[in-house]
């Protein structure tokens, strides 16, 4: 008998689970390219084949963009392949209950086969897996800030996304008042987390009108990864379950800050459990092992940005003085820079991956953070002096300087050897083509500011 589905671990456990509630359906879903869930009901019968043997889901998933566009520059999947069905793989251990879909159970799949070389959460095991092949063990959390509206689907379309009421006026951060006038959205929220398994250790509001930050426990890394897909998509399905709407833009407006989505990690020895990022006889606390994990982040990002900040909104926010990086720099307990050492004891000296914002691929953003860090071990990679005071204020050279656009992003990506070692060619290929894709469709649009620029004037 299974007590419960945290304790599902293997198929048997599954089947007996999914007999015991007597279900006829379960749901599935796999994540693509964008973070997203893309998913299913299934069929008991169809499952518990499942299990066993994977099934098949359509590759378009992966060859197409968020808003179901299909890329027209990928070579793994297109209309010259007439986007078949590549298989998926069921993971039991992420069996979930959806508390307000009755009994309904869920778990996330993984793509296999060859579709696994460009699947994310493929992706970011390989690069665990290169951490275990050197005796580190990686723990991970994120953290994400986003915006409510009182808004629904509906109404943000009919206004045009413009004049959209947030929950609550102002900046007004850490507010006690704001969480305790919306408590029962606070309360749902924390009980879906700890009832769906990605629990939070904190919930605050933050700077701006009607934005929440939400830090979910400290766990393993691929853990840590299921966790934030599930909690960005299931926020957003409580709030638009309450009336309201919630979103993870990296930035939804040119008057308030942008919305971040840190990544704290570190590593501990396989053998043991220590720490290999803290020597308390070292300035900082700092190990050697984790200056060179740094020096690596720190070497590698510029290369790598496309992989953090997806989007072309994820460029609005990296520009001074709105709590985002805009050089690969590094420093101690320092919020202006790109990476933030946080010292501590033992269990709590990490990296946090302030680069970062709310609207990442989970997989593919932790799969660059932690693949660049062993990188950095591997090759004894020296960070910059760590940098005092307001990075902003302050002249990097241009090694360290950040790509400006998500296409300049994607070609820095698409060069780099280090990428390719790291994540395979497949991957970053395809990876670097949808990414120019996404810069395409946005050439495409006429924004508001050209039309109040140009419109009358020229």
């Amino acid at each position: 008998m299974v007590k419960g589905p945290d304790k599902v671990r293997t198929a048997a456990d599954a089947r007996a689970l999914v007999t015991e509630r007597g279900l006829a359906h379960v749901k599935i879903a796999v994540v693509d390219h964008d973070g997203i869930l893309r998913g299913k009901y299934m069929g008991r019968d169809k499952f518990f084949s499942a299990l066993d043997k994977g099934f098949g889901f359509c590759d378009v998933v992966l060859g197409w963009d968020s808003n179901d566009q299909l890329y027209d520059n990928s070579r793994y999947t297109g209309w010259h392949t007439a986007y078949p069905d590549v298989g998926v793989r069921v993971l039991p251990a992420t069996c979930r209950e959806i508390p307000f879909e009755d009994n309904m159970l869920f778990f996330l799949g993984e793509f296999s086969g060859a579709a696994e070389a460009i699947c994310p959460r493929g992706l970011l095991r390989r690069v665990l897996a290169r951490a275990a092949d050197s005796g580190f063990l990686v723990n991970a959390a994120a953290e994400f800030e986003f915006f409510v509206f009182n808004e629904t689907p509906d109404s943000i379309r009919e206004k045009g996304y413009r004049n959209l009421k947030p929950i609550t006026p102002g900046y007004f951060g850490y507010s006690v008042l704001r969480s305790s006038v919306h408590a029962e959205f606070y309360h749902q929220l924390l009980e879906l987390c700890t009832a769906m398994r990605f629990p939070l250790e904190g919930l605050h509001t933050e700077t701006g009108p009607g934005v929440i930050e939400g830090a979910i426990q400290y766990t393993d890394a691929l853990e840590a990864a299921d966790q934030a897909a599930l909690f960005k998509t299931f926020t957003k399905v409580l709030a638009q379950r309450n009336g309201l709407m919630a979103t993870f833009m990296a930035k939804w407006s040119r008057d308030w800050p942008g919305q971040s989505g840190h990544l704290h990690v570190s590593l501990n020895r396989a053998r043991g459990g220590a720490s290999v990022f803290h020597d308390g006889k070292r300035e900082h606390g700092m190990s050697q092992e984790m200056r060179w994990f740094v020096g690596g982040q720190q070497a590698l990002l510029p290369e790598l940005l496309a992989m953090v900040a997806s989007t072309v909104n994820s460029y609005s926010r990296l520009v001074p003085g709105f709590w985002a990086p805009t050089s690969a720099t590094w420093g101690v307990e320092n919020r202006t820079t790109a990476l933030r050492v946080i010292q501590g004891g033992p269990k709590s000296q990490r990296v946090e991956y302030r680069i970062a914002a709310a609207d990442i691929n989970p997989y593919i953003a932790l799969a660059a953070a932690i693949g660049s860090g062993l990188w950095g071990i591997e090759q004894r990679i020296e960070p910059d002096p760590p940098v005092v005071g307001n990075a902003y204020a302050q002249q990097f050279p241009a090694k360290r300087q950040l790509p400006r656009t998500l296409t300049e992003a994607a070609e820095r990506l698409a060069r780099s050897k280090a990428a390719r070692e790291l994540f395979g060619a497949a991957f970053v290929e395809h990876y670097a083509a949808n990414r120019e894709w996404e810069e395409r469709e946005y050439r495409k649009a006429v924004t508001d500011w050209e039309l109040a620029r140009y419109f009358e004037i020229i």
